[in-house]
């Protein structure tokens, strides 16, 4: 993929899968929810005690992946070094509520206080593995 079309698609909705280092044993790899704009920082949210969290703070770097699952089948891979700070309800929380919920259930979800504790982590990808086999 082009470098646009790669981050078109990183952009686009897709559950993330992401893999954190662990010394105990192969990476953490889970299914999770983010938020990219072409050009600028992949982020998502976790809570600091979480095992995400705990490793993240550790390792301080992270691998997604997102990918298409129907034909032709397409993937975008990142790498990046982690940036750790403060989640906002409004400015992080809801947005990405929504943008996995729609706007009724994502307010909900949001209203809950579900990501109330969170972190935001983020990155600017360093490096990027992409294959989009219908250029085959």
């Amino acid at each position: 993929m082009s470098t646009t079309e790669r981050e078109q698609f990183l952009a686009d909705f897709h559950v993330g899968i992401l893999s954190i280092e662990r010394e105990d044993g192969p990476p953490l790899t889970v299914p999770i929810w983010y938020m990219y704009e072409p050009g600028g920082e992949l982020w998502f949210l976790t809570e600091p005690d979480s095992l995400k969290g705990r490793l993240l703070k550790k390792s301080m770097r992270f691998s997604l992946c997102a990918q298409s699952e129907s034909l032709p089948y397409k993937y975008v891979t990142i790498e990046g070094t982690a940036t750790i700070s403060e989640a906002d309800k409004e400015l992080h929380s809801r947005p990405m509520a929504q943008r996995y919920l729609g706007i009724k259930e994502g307010n909900k979800y949001a209203d809950r206080g579900s990501d109330s504790n969170s972190v935001r982590v983020s990155t600017r990808p360093e490096r990027w593995f992409s294959v989009d086999y219908s250029k085959f």
